[in-house]
Formats: C-alpha cells, sequence, structure tokens
C-alpha cells in the first residue's frame, strides 16, 4: 500500500473513531498557509485538532513520535486561524491518532492533549 493510500485510510479510521465518541467533524484536512490540519472535530464545547499518523510498522518508532516540534507549531497556528476566522469560543485541544495497519492488524490509538 502506498504512503497516500495508507494516510488516507488512516485519516477515515481516525473520523470514525471521533465520531463514534461522540464528536461532529467540523473540517478535514483545514489548510491554512503552509499549514494543514488532518482533522478538526468538535464535542461541546471542545475542539479537537487532529494530527493521524499513520504506519506500517514501529520498526522506527510509533507514529506519534513522528510529530516535530515545527509541527506542532504549524498546527497551532492553523488552530488559531480556524478558531478566530470562526469566532469560536471553545477549549482547542491537540490530539495525535496513532495507527500501526499490518495487513488487517490495526492498531488504532487516541492521544489526547498530546503537545
Amino acid at each position: 500500500m502506498n504512503t497516500t493510500k495508507l494516510g488516507r485510510q488512516g485519516e477515515s479510521l481516525a473520523v470514525e473513531s471521533y465520531q463514534k465518541k461522540g464528536y461532529t467533524i467540523l473540517k478535514r484536512n483545514y489548510r491554512f498557509g503552509r499549514s494543514e490540519v488532518d482533522i478538526i472535530a468538535r464535542k461541546g464545547e471542545v475542539l479537537a485538532i487532529v494530527e493521524v499518523k499513520s504506519r506500517t510498522s514501529t520498526y522506527f518508532g510509533d507514529p506519534q513520535s513522528f510529530v516535530s516540534k515545527k509541527q506542532q507549531r504549524s498546527l497551532i497556528v492553523a488552530a488559531d486561524h480556524f478558531v478566530s476566522t470562526n469566532n469560536l469560543d471553545v477549549n482547542v485541544r491537540f490530539d495525535i491518532v496513532s495507527i500501526v495497519s499490518q495487513g488487517k492488524n490495526i492498531k488504532l490509538q487516541i492521544i489526547e492533549n498530546a503537545f
């Protein structure tokens, strides 16, 4: 499976997981400047800014370990823009969804307040 297909599959699994937890998906692949947020989801007064990391193995480390400080700053900037543009009064939380997909065996972990 190529990385684009793996990424799309991972994002779809993450969306399903958030919806099952009662979240409303506001945006997928939200862009602001050079920044992109995979998923923006809301449940009550909580706005979850979600970065999805999918891998086929943990040989080089867990997927969540691949979210760099630079990427975190980029997500914060995009989240700030989304909140201010939409005039939202919410508590913003940054989550990482870690997915390891090895054939039919898929391990998904939601890490709330990841940074």
